[in-house]
């Protein structure tokens, strides 16, 4: 019986939107531009413990486009999740956090994001899949080289995104 408390569980809670703004500081105008936007794409994720073996975690993606140095559009969305914990050894759990989570609620935010720039009046923005694990380990490098100068780690730009 013992043995069987200390299996490891990873359990989803509760997937939310925590937050999706968007603003249009040049509409209705820059409808009737011409030139295709350039879109940029930044993203962030974050983890912090609730109470024991309960974890928030959470991805921020921010889509500026912009036309002819003109902001079209500017959506930051962030997707969150409570995550059970119990159990996992302490060296799996910040990758767990990091990537495993993340992975999860991605797609929701991807969603989200692109459903807000079709409602917008824009077409729709296809986000890139991201590799976490990738993103987990140049925070962990960044995170290591700035430790020493008490610099905070920035976030990292994703993969350029297509817009059909």
């Amino acid at each position: 019986m013992a043995d069987e408390n200390l299996q490891p569980v990873f359990q989803i809670q509760r997937v939310y939107l925590k937050d999706l703004s968007l603003e249009q500081p040049n509409s209705p105008a820059i409808f009737l531009e011409q030139s295709a936007p350039t879109i940029e794409v930044s993203v962030d994720v974050g983890a912090e413990q609730l109470a024991e073996a309960i974890f928030e975690s959470s991805v921020t993606i921010t889509v500026t486009a912009k036309i002819n140095d003109k902001v079209a559009f500017l959506v930051e969305g962030k997707q969150a999740g409570i995550f059970e914990a119990r159990n996992i050894p302490a060296d799996q759990l910040d990758p767990l956090l990091g990537i495993g989570c993340p992975n999860i609620l991605y797609p929701y935010l991807r969603a989200n994001i692109a459903d807000a720039i079709t409602r917008a009046g824009f077409p729709p923005v296809h986000l890139a899949e991201i590799n976490f694990e990738v993103f987990y380990q140049q925070r962990q490098q960044s995170g290591a080289a700035q430790q020493g100068n008490g610099a905070a780690v920035p976030s990292t730009e994703a993969a350029s995104p297509t817009l059909n």
